[in-house]
């Protein structure tokens, strides 16, 4: 994943800085509370934070409108393997996991980056949802 000129700030923000505002925004929207365990101090080309995004947005949509959780635990890191984005709720979980137009959503969103999305869910439990998008040599 190149870190150079290909990387466009939005409005001037980081990767982070945008993270931080949909998270905060959400948060306060849904009443949801949002433990932030990392944010990516470097940046990323605009195709992988636009698939983060997109993702992420999708992933909180799918909290807000299936889960019934308290808290959602957001980790959002990059590093010399690539991206990992990291969301997991203490919800209710679902029996079959990796179905639905939405989990689809999130899958196209970082695949379109050159990454990877799966589903995890515990019945009773929660569900992390995990991306990857390796580092592009």
């Amino acid at each position: 994943m190149p870190m150079a000129e290909e990387t466009r700030m939005r409005g001037g923000q980081s990767l982070a800085e945008e993270l931080e505002s949909c998270l905060a925004e959400w948060s306060h929207r849904t009443g949801i509370a949002v433990e932030t365990w990392a944010l990516p101090a470097a940046d990323v080309p605009s195709r992988v934070r636009g698939g983060v995004m997109t993702a992420l947005r999708e992933t909180l949509s799918n909290v807000e409108r299936h889960s019934r959780a308290k808290t959602v635990s957001i980790a959002v890191t990059v590093g010399g393997q690539g991206l990992r984005m990291t969301v997991s709720d203490d919800g209710i979980g679902f029996l079959e996991p990796g179905q639905g137009s939405g989990i689809a959503r999130m899958r196209a969103a970082f695949a379109e980056a050159g990454g990877t999305l799966s589903v995890n869910s515990v019945l009773g439990q929660g569900t992390t949802v995990t991306g990857v998008v390796p580092r592009q040599r």
